[in-house]
């Protein structure tokens, strides 16, 4: 986790680790495999690749007096025309979204547990528990790190890009973000999103491996036109059944 925005802390799966590490008192008893995977690290994208979006978008079709179908198809469409997501309101003729915004968080309440892709935490503590390190970061409010935290996301280093300064899709966020995490190789590091244009292709151009996570409305609708992903799923359980893959 992250206490601040300059100064990473240690989760519990890498306190585990540690106390692991230190119970082998010969240095020899690890597998070089294991040697290899301890200097990795997945990092994670929020939004559609931990945490499932629907309920949100609900309650924000509820505000704009639309239905849900409405608003999916509003968002579908800046998808397709390449436009921000936000455009999405006044296809919907909610230009005035912003004075809206409190009304729909305050119905949100924040993350919570149902909101978490069934795979999301199997899948942290799967890959923490083969040797790597790992991240979360992404387009977020600064608030949503104490959310996740509540919720079980308890990673080595946890990061929103509120409080890290710039946003995905700017260079700037991975080098943040490569910082955070105690400035690996950026080739040791795969990052996983679920979006070609904030994810996959700003992080192979920062040097990651990235690894395209094909669901919700982005990872369904966009396409690597430039082939930048290392490793194309439909789902974080097959990220874990194919992790190998990912550092061929």
């Amino acid at each position: 986790m992250l206490t601040s925005a300059n100064e990473p802390s240690v989760g519990p799966w890498a306190q585990r680790r540690r106390g692991r590490r230190r119970a082998a008192r010969d240095p020899g008893a690890f597998p070089d495999r294991r040697a290899r995977v301890s200097r990795r690290w997945f990092c994670f994208d929020v939004g559609e690749t931990l945490i499932n979006e629907t309920r949100l978008w609900g309650l924000w079709a509820d505000a704009c007096g639309v239905s849900p179908l409405t608003m999916a198809a509003a968002t579908g469409a800046t998808i397709a025309l390449e436009r921000s997501h936000q455009d999405a309101f006044a296809l919907v003729g909610v230009p005035d979204w912003r004075e809206r915004e409190p009304q729909v968080q305050a119905a949100y309440g924040g993350f919570a547990a149902r909101d978490l892709y069934p795979d999301a935490l199997p899948t942290l503590a799967t890959l923490a528990a083969a040797g790597y390190r790992i991240a979360v970061m992404g387009n977020q409010p600064a608030h949503r790190h104490g959310e996740l935290a509540a919720i079980g996301v308890t990673p080595d280093v946890m990061a929103m890009s509120q409080a890290m300064g710039p946003e995905k899709p700017d260079p700037a966020f991975f080098t943040v973000a490569l910082r955070l995490m105690g400035d690996p190789d950026p080739h040791d590091v795969a990052y996983v999103g679920d979006r070609v244009d904030n994810d996959v292709g700003p992080s192979a151009a920062a040097g990651m491996r990235p690894v395209w996570v094909r669901r919700g409305p982005w990872g369904v609708l966009h396409e690597d036109c430039h082939g930048h992903a290392r490793l194309v799923v439909r789902s974080l359980r097959e990220l874990v059944d194919r992790v190998d893959e990912v550092w061929a």
